[in-house]
């Protein structure tokens, strides 16, 4: 089950497998750590390791220092951006930055692969919080620490504000495309409002605004990547929820089961219908299976011992043997570890 493991610089909160293919062995890990003192600040590095779970290899061989990172995601498969992957950081200081992957002309750059950033846009006084790539890698949305959402367009390494409006009382946890309709911006906050925004109107009207579902604030939200009608919501009040979103303005909460802590991030496996990955903050790491309105607990990891923040599963590396497998990236806030394992159930069957 347990491949390899690293402990970071930082207080470790996001872990991302690159998706594109010829990077599927790159990793990218961020942290966010508040100094504190007559002079507080937030520091952060973005690193990248080559995972081989064949051989249990997990090896740094690139850092970034920059400032305190909340959130980090790699631009979509088929987007219109080109061969280069691109890797969005949201962060303390208010920024949103866009570095692009590449291969180094340096020998001395251990695997010849670094990352470059190659835009830079300080967007707020707040903090940037969460970001997401619509699905053709042309605009992010940002959740910020006022409350507001920002609608950003990205082209030829330019930013430009496109829309931002105050859509919150407190955080916004969430801020995330439709991938099916990209027009449609759902989030999430520490007031543990569930809403859906359509960018092609005035920011102020929403599509549909739900409140009594979460008992908590709402850390995360994520489309199934298998039906384009399901949607899943995390929150601190510990429950994972199913969503029916084909009546757009009630959507119907259709499911929900309690992991056993806050559900801070979610992630569909990359090709298992209905299997999802959750980080649940204070009880690990949980694989849930969802059948229409069923849910199931495959299996719970809990080999780390601080806050569950950050989970990937890494994308089309099959075992040597031509068998199936999945692996996993964890990671956990305080003691700073980065940990590589697979399932021991069969998510394949």
């Amino acid at each position: 089950m347990d491949i390899a493991h690293c402990y970071m610089d930082g207080n470790t909160d996001a872990v991302e497998f690159c998706p594109h293919d010829d990077y599927h062995h790159v990793l990218a890990t961020s942290t966010y750590t508040l100094l504190e003192g007559d002079n507080p600040s937030r520091s952060g590095s973005v690193s990248l390791f080559n995972v081989n779970a064949d051989s249990s290899h997990l090896e740094l061989f690139h850092r970034v220092e920059v400032p305190g990172i909340f959130d980090i995601k790699w631009d979509p498969v088929g987007s219109d951006t080109g061969v280069r992957p691109l890797l969005a950081q949201a962060d303390s200081d208010g920024c949103i930055r866009v570095h692009c992957l590449e291969r180094s002309s340096d020998e001395a750059e251990d695997k010849g692969v670094v990352l470059r950033e190659i835009s830079s846009e300080k967007i707020s006084s707040s903090m940037c919080l969460c970001a997401d790539w619509n699905p053709s890698a042309t605009s992010i949305s940002v959740g910020l620490s006022d409350g507001s959402i920002s609608v950003i367009s990205f082209s030829e390494s330019r930013f430009e504000v496109l829309q931002e409006w105050k859509a919150h009382d407190f955080e916004t946890w969430a801020a995330s495309f439709d991938p099916h309709q990209p027009h449609l911006v759902y989030s999430g906050s520490d007031d543990c409002k569930f809403i859906c925004w359509d960018i092609r109107d005035g920011p102020s009207n929403s599509v549909f605004r739900n409140s009594k579902a979460h008992m908590m604030g709402i850390c995360c939200i994520m489309k199934s990547n298998s039906n384009p009608n399901i949607l899943f919501t995390g929150s601190y009040d510990e429950s994972f929820r199913i969503w029916d979103v084909r009546s757009v303005s009630r959507p119907v909460n259709v499911a929900a089961i309690g992991l056993g802590g806050g559900v801070w991030r979610i992630k569909n496996h990359p090709s298992v219908p209905g299997l999802v990955l959750t980080a649940c903050m204070h009880n690990g790491f949980a694989i849930v299976k969802t059948r229409g309105e069923e849910i199931e607990v495959m299996e719970t990891y809990k080999k780390h011992e601080s806050l569950a923040y950050g989970a990937d599963w890494q994308r089309g590396m099959p075992g040597e043997s031509g068998r199936k497998t999945s692996v996993i990236a964890t990671c956990s806030f305080y003691d700073r570890l980065v940990r590589i394992w697979t399932p021991e159930s069969d998510i394949f069957a």
